[in-house]
């Protein structure tokens, strides 16, 4: 590694994306500097509130699902516009639910874990402007002290919609505004909802309440007849309002902790990856709040790119920059792909005129009836069923999940917090690594199938997805 530079990534944004990929480097005995531009408080407002079952399987692989559980409230059933009831039982994981809790909670947990691993923060410091050459990337900053420069190998932007760093690179952030005015809020109910998880539309509203296992519900509400800018004052009567349109009953909410107003864009940028500089989480992609993906499409964003950025920094990847450039190609697709269910699920919500009504029906009755058509749905949302192409020559399953299979040595997403490639062979077989793997032989965690009449030899990635596999 390169002596020259201040530090070997730069990671620009401490939201839950900036933490994971900054505590997964440090883990791996990177040099990591976050840089975040809010003072060190995280705070109890927050957007975020549901952690989907990949989601957990990542942090299960960090030693963190355990821990998260408790902060909340699992879901295994959600039921939409009245009629859709989405089994979560019956995703292959032993997180089939969803696990209702702030965005803060995730927050503290990978805050602790990065600093654990050595991470450097900058709390209260701003990107001003980045430049990069062949060898390293250079970031003009300013912090408490004044203006300050910092020189890394990598920098990574996860600093959110307004992304400086993505900005600095001059990438557009091409889309549009999917829906305004949705006011949002933590609230208490007088009444019990009849669905644990709500999502109803009704005329010219809907709503949305889920609950967090404390008395607390996170609310939000759109109503068509009040579009109005961001900054306009809004109430918790004004939410009630909506609640009565959509449901029939405001279920007595009272009490609001915090309540805000805000709209919400689809756009995605056209490039994760500019030279040594890339792009994750909303930096990269921001879409609906419907089916509660953003958070954990940032986070799954990150663990695809850090064990990729270790390898090429070890020396280790064969061609760092096609490796590299991998990142590009497996997670933008995914990005894409979560702005038109998230797009899809708000335009069902919205739904008002008789053609629109008559399709969410049709819709519903659909993924009702086709039981494939509503797994393949659970499994987007909840990132369970989202795959890769597979590594070159390799087939399939290469670049699908692997599942959490138990094997003579433990769980393999207990073997997998080790941070390194997981080889799986038959018992007595010698560890024998594929040219193309990306992971020094003395790094490489080998583990054994339980049952001797499994013989096929399973490679599984540092981020749970299996990179080749020979029968």
């Amino acid at each position: 590694m390169s002596t020259t530079t201040d530090t070997d990534v730069l990671v620009i944004g401490a939201g839950p994306t900036g933490l994971l990929l900054a505590g997964d480097l440090a883990a791996a005995g990177i040099r990591v500097t976050l840089v975040e531009r809010r003072a060190h408080d995280l705070g109890n407002l927050t957007r975020a509130f549901g952690v989907h079952a990949r989601t957990l399987e990542q942090l299960d692989a960090r030693g963190l699902a355990d821990e998260l559980l408790a902060t909340g409230t699992t879901l295994a059933h959600a039921r939409l516009f009245g009629r859709l009831d989405l089994d979560l039982t019956r995703l292959p994981t032993r997180f089939n639910h969803l696990l209702v809790t702030p965005q803060y909670e995730v927050e503290r947990l990978l805050e602790r874990r990065a600093a654990t691993a050595g991470v450097t923060f900058r709390h209260d410091t701003e990107l001003r402007g980045l430049r990069q050459d062949a060898d390293s990337v250079t970031a003009d900053l300013t912090g408490p002290d004044g203006p300050l420069t910092l020189s890394a190998r990598h920098l990574v932007g996860t600093d959110g919609v307004r992304s400086a760093v993505r900005s600095a690179l001059g990438l557009p952030f091409p889309g549009r505004s999917a829906i305004r005015s949705i006011v949002l809020a933590d609230v208490r109910l007088a009444e019990e909802p009849a669905e644990s998880f709500t999502v109803s539309g009704s005329g010219s509203a809907f709503v949305f309440l889920a609950p967090f296992g404390d008395g607390w519900y996170r609310a939000m509400g759109w109503d068509r007849t009040r579009q109005v800018p961001d900054s306009e004052p809004v109430d918790l009567d004004e939410l009630r309002g909506i609640a009565r349109t959509a449901l029939g009953t405001d279920l007595g909410m009272h009490d609001a902790r915090w309540i805000s107003r805000f709209h919400s864009d689809e756009r995605q940028a056209p490039a994760y990856r500019v030279g040594r500089v890339f792009l994750a989480g909303d930096a990269a992609h921001v879409h609906s709040p419907a089916g509660g993906q953003g958070m954990n499409t940032g986070l799954q964003d990150a663990a695809n790119l850090s064990w990729k950025l270790v390898a090429a920094l070890r020396g280790e990847a064969p061609d760092p920059e096609a490796l590299l450039d991998s990142y590009q190609s497996e997670r933008h697709p995914v990005g894409a792909a979560v702005l038109r269910s998230s797009g899809a699920i708000v335009r069902l919500a919205m739904a008002h005129t008789p053609l629109t009504r008559a399709a969410r029906s049709l819709t519903v009755r659909l993924l009702s009836a086709v039981r494939p058509a509503g797994l393949r749905a659970m499994g987007m949302i909840s990132g369970i069923g989202i795959a890769y192409a597979p590594e070159p020559g390799a087939g399939r399953p290469s670049g699908r999940r692997a599942p959490d299979v138990r094997l003579r040595e433990g769980r393999l997403y207990e073997l997998l917090r080790a941070g390194e490639f997981v080889l799986i062979t038959p018992a007595g077989a010698p560890p024998v690594l594929p040219k193309t793997a990306p992971v020094a032989p003395e790094r490489l965690v080998h583990a054994t199938w339980t049952d001797p009449a499994r013989r096929a030899t399973v490679l599984v990635r540092p981020d749970g997805y299996v990179f080749r596999a020979d029968r």
